[in-house]
């Protein structure tokens, strides 16, 4: 279950463009730096919206490789799409996200 290829792109040219898109970095607002980068979230990890409540979470960049983590994200492009401000959001309850990133680490 791969994340299906844009433009014949390599599988990770294509994760860094959904991550650009979909992520609310490139705000300048409270709480990021002047690269425009929210200062809690650690090199090589990124932000992540859960649940009926967008609970956030801070994952690893490395889960982008994982088939069951690219299914959740073609479930917020199919639910969501990319093009919002809302950052990336991923549709489905807090338990099971949780659940699946500790089988993941």
């Amino acid at each position: 279950m791969a994340v299906r290829k844009y433009n014949k792109l390599p599988q990770t040219a294509v994760l860094k463009q959904i991550l650009k898109r979909c992520s609310s970095l490139g705000k300048k607002q409270h709480g990021y730096d002047e690269d425009a980068l929210p200062i809690d979230v650690p090199k090589g990890h990124f932000p992540v919206y859960v649940g009926e409540n967008r609970t956030r979470y801070i994952v690893p960049i490395s889960f982008l490789t994982h088939p069951e983590f690219q299914c959740l994200l073609r479930q917020a492009e199919e639910e969501f799409g990319f093009d919002h401000d809302m950052g990336l959001t991923i549709p489905c309850e807090e338990v099971v996200f949780r659940s699946l990133t500790s089988t993941l680490r």
